[in-house]
């Protein structure tokens, strides 16, 4: 007998261990097929994703560099390395910027924190990387001390004008306050009453593009506070007239680059027509070289390489002087009715001829090249102007038209600060449909889910116990929870119609003011199906929870009797807890959106109906973190634990507690383990396992989780269900009956279906009962293996 055994146990290892190998190559061979039948395996790109080096990224067919790097590929160094010059040390600098030193101002000094000075990479001559000399500040000055001085008469621009550059050059460190005070200093600088010299004119653009570094949320915060509204206006419309005076030469910083052409050598009239152009560069920098003008032309002429251009169409009385001053992005003009969520770098461009008088005769077209993430698709667009009088964009003047494919093209009947407004839908990539696996798994697991629960339920007088209410709750929540996922998970928004971002087929019609950057399609179904599977799955975990606490109790502690409402109190915990939380993550995602009408995506998700996932940045925010990572990993650590316990101290040891004389096999063990393992949710614990950084391990897992969990239902109708001595005694009848009804008709299939009977009988007896004392929460346990306390405190818990 006892080879046979070992015999048994050993043909079950095998069998168990051929399973899981036939079950891993048929997830391989699966995934395979899928991703074929899916067009996964395209055939590979003719640039390669790491065709781009040093952070480069390849987008319309080039790649775009950051300010460190160029060349075709990102790889031709375009910095200054670290240096030291007078005891102070500088990190490396891109080209074409100021480098902080790393030695700030001491905390005794005015300018406590602030680089003691800067230094330029730039070029030579020859057009060599050079370092150039070093300027340094004075810490006993900060910006607030320069905007009383730079009111004075007797000002030195150039001193305040270089203070405020070596201030302002890590704009990591500027605050709100910061940008306010040294952009007022800055519109002084430039403001041509003030008479300040060329000198401390260009280095004061040079802190404008520094400024321009700065964080959307400081600018933001500092348009909100600045009493009297007009410190961005004022530097806006004091930049327009200096780009007026520059005779034919420009002035190019990483974010800004100020253009003049001067036409009086051409007699009395200049030219009718004015075409000025910026290029694309390797990096999203502005750069020297990068900027033409062309006088007396027809009509724009935009190429692939250009990112706007704008014409002006002058009067023929003659415009002898035009300025252009073109902004990296929009940080200056803070909209009281535009609102922007993405980070899209949006240019702005300014035009102004010497002729004011005659504005209303001068006629501007431009194009745009927008730039913006490819996952997003181009809504629409709106032509725009900053309004000095409202301190807005507005569209008066202004209309979209048709342009050359790619561009957006406006036109306005006068001449000031413009820019595109662009609207985006986000281009979710919405699952095709629900998993196979998890298909399947849910069709299993929801009719053994039900079994059980109507077993428990009818079965009560004949198991001579009550109903397992733990059990009945913990299956119910979880019948809930699957059919929520299987046929409520996927957004209907799936199904609707989107623009596919072509330029050419947005309406150009109508040139309507925009009011926020993003759009996204509101679905309150989802958001309660969302918030409901959020619930039913805490609810499912806490009853997880609550079947560990009380078999801990019930086989580790042997506690007294529980409580005459301890039904009550455990009911009140499992239904109450998660509602809770779910009712305080709800509220407070909604308070911190405030009047937002998409706040649902703080939320959840738009590709499936379940709980946003955090951004890598604001991880601490998200509410999947604080309402459902910290609760589920809280009650699995708690359920591994007495998992443990119980196995080690319970079923793989000898109780001395218990008074069975029967000898448990390891194949009792085993199942037992397993049986407790289910109803613990101890198979949860995959999931950490499938935020491994490396997608061939995660896949395999998430096969792994999405068997075991989905499938739970139907392992807890297995375990707790189908191997009871009643439900098989109660299955055995009802094949009887039918293979008795069936013979009355055909005997044949009588005498073949009584056959499958009797195996499906023999082979239900096989299978190995749970030991009585283990079987969580099942009937009462059996009082020949248990002392008389022990089953009174069984029958007590339940």
């Amino acid at each position: 007998m006892a080879s046979c055994h070992a015999c048994n146990l050993r043909v079950l290892v095998a069998v168990v261990c051929g399973l899981l190998t036939a079950t891993v190559v048929g997830l391989g061979i699966w995934r395979i097929v899928i991703r074929i039948q899916r067009g996964t395996f395209a055939p590979p790109s003719s640039t390669p994703t790491e065709f781009c080096r040093n952070g480069g990224t390849w987008e319309n067919g080039r790649c775009v560099c950051t300010e460190e790097w160029k060349g075709l590929r990102c790889t031709i160094a375009n910095f200054c390395e670290n240096s030291t010059y007078m005891g102070l040390s500088f990190s490396r600098i891109a080209v074409g910027r100021y480098g902080p030193s790393l030695q700030t101002c001491g905390k005794d000094t005015p300018n406590a924190g602030s680089p003691m000075a800067i230094r330029l990479c730039g070029l030579s001559e020859y057009g060599e990387i050079e370092l150039q000399n070093v300027t340094l500040g004075n810490c006993n000055e900060n910006l607030e001390s320069l905007e009383k001085q730079v009111d004075s008469v007797t000002a030195s621009f150039d001193n305040i004008s270089t203070e405020v550059q070596v201030l302002t050059s890590d704009a990591s460190k500027l605050t709100a306050e910061n940008i306010t005070s040294a952009t007022r200093v800055v519109g002084q600088i430039f403001n041509t009453s003030r008479k300040a010299s060329p000198k401390a004119k260009k280095v004061a653009v040079t802190t404008v593009s520094q400024l321009l570094d700065a964080s959307e949320d400081v600018f933001q915060r500092a348009a909100a506070t600045d009493d009297d509204d007009d410190t961005f206006t004022t530097l806006l419309e004091q930049m327009e007239t200096y780009s007026l005076s520059l005779g034919n030469e420009s002035v190019v910083e990483p974010n800004i680059a100020i253009q003049s052409a001067n036409f009086s050598s051409e007699g009395t009239g200049g030219p009718t027509s004015i075409r000025f152009s910026v290029q694309k560069g390797t990096s999203e920098s502005l750069v020297s070289g990068s900027m033409f003008i062309h006088t007396n032309v027809d009509s724009l002429n935009p190429d692939g390489q250009t990112e706007l251009q704008i014409l002006l169409n002058t009067p023929k009385s003659g415009t002898k002087a035009c300025g252009f001053v073109v902004y990296q992005n929009s940080k200056l003009f803070q909209s009281k009715t535009f609102t922007t969520k993405s980070n899209f770098s949006q240019k702005v461009i300014s035009s102004k001829t010497d002729e004011n008088e005659q504005v209303q005769s001068t006629s501007v077209e431009m194009v745009f090249s927008p730039k913006y993430n490819q996952q997003f698709q181009l809504h629409s667009y709106a032509c725009v102007y900053w309004n000095f009088s409202t301190k807005d964009w507005d569209t008066y003047g202004c209309n979209k038209d048709k342009g050359p494919d790619g561009f957006l093209h406006c036109r306005c009947n006068h001449t000031t600060n413009f820019a595109v407004l662009m609207t985006f839908i986000k281009g979710y990539q919405y699952p095709e449909s629900l998993d196979v696996f998890s298909i399947i798994g849910c069709a299993l697991s929801i009719p053994g889910l039900a079994l059980t629960i109507i077993f428990q339920i009818v079965t009560r007088k004949l198991r001579k116990t009550s109903v397992t209410w733990v059990l009945v709750s913990l299956c119910t929540s979880m019948l809930i929870f699957n059919l929520l996922f299987l046929f409520g998970i996927e957004n209907s928004n799936k199904n609707l119609k989107t623009s596919d971002g072509d330029i050419n087929n947005i309406d150009i019609d109508n040139n309507e003011m925009l009011t926020k950057d993003i759009i996204d399609i509101p679905n309150p179904t989802c958001t309660a199906m969302a918030a409901l599977l959020h619930y039913f799955l805490l609810v499912t975990f806490t009853w997880n929870a609550l079947s560990a606490t009380q078999l801990y109790f019930l086989l580790i502690r042997t506690m007294k009797p529980f409580p005459r409402h301890f039904i009550l109190f455990i009911s009140l915990i499992g239904w109450g807890v998660p509602a809770i939380i779910v009712g305080i993550t709800v509220g407070v995602v909604y308070a911190q959106s405030g009047s937002d009408p998409q706040w649902e995506l703080n939320y959840r998700q738009e590709e499936i109906c379940w709980l946003a996932i955090p951004e890598s940045n604001d991880f601490i925010r998200s509410p999947s973190l604080w309402s459902f990572f910290v609760p589920i990993t809280i009650i699995l650590i708690g359920n591994v634990a007495m998992f443990i316990i119980i196995t080690v101290k319970v079923l793989w040891k000898n109780n001395q507690n218990l008074t069975s004389t029967k000898k448990v096999s390891s194949l009792r063990k085993i199942v037992g383990t397993l049986s407790i393992a289910v109803v613990f949710g101890v198979t949860w614990i995959l999931a950490y396992f499938m935020l491994i950084n490396n997608d061939d391990i995660r896949v395999i897992f998430s096969y792994i989780f999405c068997v075991f969990n989905t499938t739970q239902g139907s392992q807890i109708f297995i375990l707790y269900t189908l191997r009871t001595k009643i439900f098989r005694s109660k299955a055995s009848e009802v094949l009887k009956s039918l293979s008795l009804s069936t013979g009355r008709v055909k005997p044949l299939l009588s005498m073949t279906s009584l056959r499958l009977r009797v195996r499906m009988y023999n082979m239900l007896r096989s299978l190995p009962a749970l030991h009585e004392h283990f079987r969580l929460l099942e009937t009462s346990l059996s009082t020949q293996d248990v002392t008389p306390s022990q089953s009174d405190q069984a029958n007590a818990s339940i």
